[in-house]
């Protein structure tokens, strides 16, 4: 589809409202599809009282973070959605590269979404879904990231925007997001527009020929990470000429 019949999304056309407290921006979003809102709303709290990362994980949610989630009412066909989290995940990475300075460790993507500064992850994004009674789908896309703060005892290594020399509020990094994923869902164009997201997380990924472990629901596979298809699957360089594609799964390096 050609740039000029793309569907371009207006700044217009999105709304946030700001919150003092919720137990979590993801379920309020939810909540508000469930009473028929249109989409295309985001929902931020200062703090959150049960904010929730991937598989259940509690998500420590003081104030000086970001806590934000946008919801989307039939973003596409259900078969183009595996693609979305690359599109989140570049419009993260240049919200956060707007605010940190260039003395700052290196800003990576690792497959799919999670956002690195110095190999050490500085934001969680989960997204959920949900059909709603009227038939419609509601999909949120919940955005974490440590700018005062980060978890004291993590399961991985993990960094703040101020320990990388960022001044930045979450007032702040929220307006460069609020810009940055308006522009990547309009590259993205209803999974559209794949090649175009595709090709802007190639220029950002982390890690692309090292040595990686992923993690899959029933198993383990080691190899090569030898970057992305053209429809966002990781692919493994196993060995002896094989190449594995993978849809889901957690990466780890070395």
């Amino acid at each position: 589809m050609s740039s000029g019949a793309r569907r371009l999304l207006s700044l217009d056309d999105i709304r946030h409202e700001a919150l003092s407290e919720t137990s979590s921006t993801n379920s309020e979003c939810l909540a508000r599809a469930r009473a028929g809102d249109r989409g295309l709303l985001w929902i931020t709290a200062t703090r959150q009282s049960g904010g929730r990362g991937r598989r259940g994980r509690p998500w420590v949610s003081e104030a000086g973070n970001l806590y934000a989630s946008l919801l989307l009412i039939d973003p596409a066909p259900m078969e183009r959605l595996g693609s979305l989290p690359l599109a989140i995940a570049v419009a993260v990475h240049q919200a956060i590269r707007q605010v940190l300075p260039a003395s700052a460790e290196t800003l990576e993507v690792k497959w799919p979404n999670d956002i690195l500064i110095g190999r050490k992850k500085t934001c969680g994004i989960l997204v959920e879904g949900e059909m709603l009674p009227d038939g419609r789908h509601a999909l949120v896309i919940g955005i974490g990231v440590n700018i005062g703060s980060k978890p004291d005892n993590p399961l991985y290594p993990v960094t703040c925007l101020s320990e990388q020399g960022s001044a930045a509020s979450p007032e702040e990094l929220f307006a460069h997001l609020f810009k940055a994923m308006a522009e990547a869902l309009s590259d993205w164009d209803r999974g559209r527009g794949i090649r175009e997201i595709t090709a802007r997380w190639r220029a950002v990924a982390c890690g692309i020929g090292e040595k990686i472990t992923v993690n899959l629901p029933d198993r383990s596979i080691s190899g090569h990470f030898a970057g992305i298809d053209d429809n966002g699957l990781l692919m493994l360089d196993t060995g002896a000429g094989r190449m594995m594609t993978i849809a889901a799964g957690d990466v780890f390096f070395g």
